[in-house]
C-alpha cells in the first residue's frame, strides 16, 4: 500500500516525499487505517518493522486536521532515554511540513533541561515522548494539565514491564481523561501484556505480525566458553577477525560491560560503552560515536538490542546470552541490514545452555559451534578443573591436555590464573 493511498493531509505527504517513503510496512498497513479511525490498537509488532511511523503518521494527520488548541494532546511513552531520543527525531522529521510541536522528556540531564520541560508542559505541546520516571517527576509537581490529552501510546510494553514500569504507567494512567485513544505496541504478547492491555485498552483492533527469524544474510556462531574465558576470546575474535570495521557487543550487566570496555581498550582497541550508570550526556556521545565510526566497537546492556537504528554494523557478539529468545532475535538484527551480510557469534556458557535450545528452538535453528582456538581451550580445561570439556575428572589438581601453565604462562596448578586468558607479545 502507498502512504499516498491512506488519505493523509498534504503536509505529511509532502514531508514523506521529502523522506523518500513511498510503500507501507505491513504493520504501517494494518496499524494505520484503525488508528486513523480512532480505535484503540494492541499490536505485537518487533523492532525493525516499520512500528514507529505506524503511530506517529496518524497522530500527526489528525493533529494537522484538528490541532488540539487546549494543551498537551498525545503522550508516546518508551522505556528508555535513547528510543525516547530516536522516536523524538522521526517525529521531527515527518512533522516538518506540519505546524505540530513536540518535546522529548527523559532523565539524566541537568536542571536546565528539566526546566525546559516544565514549560513545555506548561504551555502545551501537542505531542510529549517520554520514560514513564521521568514523566511522573514532573506529574508529582502538579503543574503538568493532562485533561487535554487524546492519545496515549505505549511502546516496548513488553520491555517496560519487564523494567518495573508498571507502577509509574498506572500513575500517568489514572490522570488522563477516560475518554482517549490508546494504542499499546509489544514486540512479544505475555499473559501479563495481554492482563495490562486489557486494563488499559477499549475493545481494541488487535495486530499480530509474526517475529521474524533472523536474516539469512547474518553468519550466526556460538561458541561454549564458560566466563572467565569470554574476555579472551573476545579480544582472539577482534584481533583475528580485522574485517570487522564495527562491532556491537551485548554483555547482560553493567559490570561484564565496565570490565570488558576496559580490557578492550587496554589492548589498543578504540572501545566505547553503555550502560545506565552513565549520565546521558555520556551516553548520547558515546552512541553519536558509535553511529559516527569514530568508535568502531562499543559494549552496552540491552538498551541497544531493540529499536536504536545505526547502519552498517558488520558483527554483533552477545557476551552473555539474552534472557529471552526473541531479544536474541532483536540483537543479532542489528547487523545484516539492508541487505548487507553480518556476523553473529554468541557465548553460550553450563548455565545458559538450555537458554539457547529455546533460542534456536524459536528461529527453528541449531546455530554453529565453532571450537575455541587451542591455547584458549587449554585455559578453559584447566580452569575448569580438567572434567569440564574432555570428560576427565582431574582430582582437582586443575590440569587439562597440555593445560599445566595458568593462562599468562605462571604457575602450575589449578588456579584460575588471569581471566582474560593468554596475551601475544
Amino acid at each position: 500500500m502507498k502512504f499516498s493511498e491512506f488519505g493523509f493531509e498534504p503536509e505529511l505527504i509532502e514531508g514523506l516525499e521529502a523522506m523518500g517513503f513511498e510503500t507501507a510496512t505491513p504493520v504501517q498497513e494494518l496499524a494505520i487505517p484503525p488508528i486513523m479511525e480512532e480505535r484503540d490498537v494492541l499490536a505485537c509488532a518487533q523492532t525493525g518493522t516499520g512500528k514507529t511511523a505506524a503511530f506517529l503518521l496518524p497522530i500527526l494527520n489528525r493533529l494537522t486536521k484538528d490541532p488540539n488548541e487546549k494543551g498537551v494532546d498525545t503522550i508516546i511513552i518508551e522505556p528508555t532515554r535513547e528510543l525516547a531520543m530516536q522516536v523524538d527525531q522521526q517525529l521531527e522529521a515527518l512533522s516538518y511540513f506540519t505546524p505540530v510541536s513536540s518535546i522529548a522528556i527523559y532523565g539524566g540531564r541537568d536542571g536546565q533541561a528539566m526546566e525546559q520541560e516544565k514549560r513545555a508542559l506548561k504551555r502545551g505541546a501537542a505531542i510529549i515522548v517520554c520514560t514513564p520516571g521521568r514523566f511522573s517527576a514532573h506529574l508529582d509537581f502538579g503543574y503538568a494539565k493532562l485533561d487535554t490529552v487524546r492519545h496515549l501510546i505505549l511502546d516496548e510494553a513488553d520491555r517496560m514491564l519487564d523494567m518495573g514500569f508498571a507502577p509509574a504507567i498506572m500513575d500517568i494512567v489514572n490522570k488522563l481523561p477516560r475518554d482517549r485513544q490508546t494504542l499499546l505496541f509489544s514486540a512479544t504478547m505475555p499473559g501479563q501484556i495481554r492482563k495490562f492491555a486489557k486494563e488499559l485498552l477499549r475493545d481494541p483492533v488487535e495486530i499480530n505480525i509474526a517475529i521474524s527469524k533472523p536474516a539469512e544474510n547474518i553468519l550466526q556462531l556460538a561458541y561454549e566458553v564458560e566466563n572467565f574465558g569470554k574476555i579472551a576470546l573476545t579480544e582472539r575474535i577482534l584481533e583475528t577477525n580485522k574485517r570487522l570495521e564495527r562491532v556491537l557487543i551485548f554483555a547482560g550487566t553493567k559490570k561484564n560491560v565496565r570490565e570488558l570496555a576496559t580490557s578492550l581498550n587496554k589492548r589498543g582497541m578504540n572501545v566505547g560503552a553503555i550502560h545506565s550508570d552513565l549520565t546521558q550526556d555520556e551516553r548520547v556521545a558515546q552512541l553519536h560515536a558509535f553511529k559516527s565510526g569514530a568508535t568502531p566497537i562499543i559494549v552496552a546492556t540491552d538498551v541497544l538490542s531493540r529499536g536504536i537504528d545505526i547502519k552498517g554494523i558488520d558483527a554483533v557478539i552477545n557476551f552473555d546470552v539474552p534472557g529471552d529468545a526473541e531479544d536474541y532475535v532483536h540483537r543479532i538484527g542489528r547487523t545484516g541490514r539492508a541487505d548487507a551480510a553480518g556476523m553473529a557469534f554468541t557465548f553460550i556458557n553450563r548455565k545458559d545452555r538450555d537458554r539457547f535450545k529455546r533460542i534456536e528452538e524459536l528461529i527453528e535453528r541449531r546455530v554453529q559451534r565453532l571450537p575455541l582456538p587451542p591455547d584458549l581451550a587449554n585455559v578453559e580445561y584447566s580452569n575448569s578443573g580438567g572434567g569440564g570439556r574432555g570428560g576427565r575428572s582431574g582430582g582437582g589438581k586443575g590440569r587439562g591436555r597440555g593445560g599445566s601453565r595458568d593462562s599468562r604462562g605462571g604457575k602450575k596448578g589449578g588456579k584460575r590464573g588471569d581471566s582474560r586468558g593468554p596475551r601475544k607479545g
